[in-house]
């Protein structure tokens, strides 16, 4: 496998956590849903610390590049856990819709009083902003991160 890296990109909102890796980083799960692979945190926690930097490093977006991070990652947890990795079985990926801001980022933003992005808004963010904004809006995410990533990426200014 060719190992071409790229430089991971970090959220300011995750600082709490980059130092160490000790969560998935943002940069990690929009590869992880790319490659319809999902990681629990018990099994990241047993990656080292090299591995973890690996996976927010290597590249994940021509076809290629997909199956050679789905097959890193996989020889990575069955090394470290003696698993074998989950399929997420299909993603929406809502953050690629440019014709409306998903409902779910919307109603993410009022349960935080804060306005939700506006169609201009959404469209100008990059993708990995807007595949931030959509996992922090779903259930099962630290949800205090919503609000810091809207104001990190220029949509609220408290």
């Amino acid at each position: 496998m060719k190992t071409t890296r790229v430089k991971a990109i970090y959220f300011e909102f995750e600082n709490d956590f980059v130092d160490t890796l000790r969560c998935i980083p943002m940069i990690v799960r929009f590869k992880l849903d790319a490659c319809d692979k999902k990681l629990q945190l018990a099994e990241w926690s047993r990656l080292l610390p090299e591995e973890k930097k690996l996976l927010a490093n290597l590249p994940c977006q021509t076809p290629q590049e997909i199956a050679d991070y789905r097959a890193c990652l996989q020889a990575m947890v069955r090394l470290r856990s003696q698993k074998e990795i989950k399929d997420l079985g299909g993603v929406h990926d809502s953050w690629n819709t440019l014709s409306e801001v998903p409902e779910e980022v919307q109603q993410k933003a009022l349960e935080w009083n804060c306005p939700p992005p506006t169609l201009q808004q959404w469209i100008r963010l990059a993708q990995l902003q807007r595949f931030a904004l959509v996992k922090l809006s779903r259930s099962g995410h630290e949800g205090e991160n919503f609000p810091k990533a809207l104001r990190e990426f220029g949509i609220y200014t408290p």
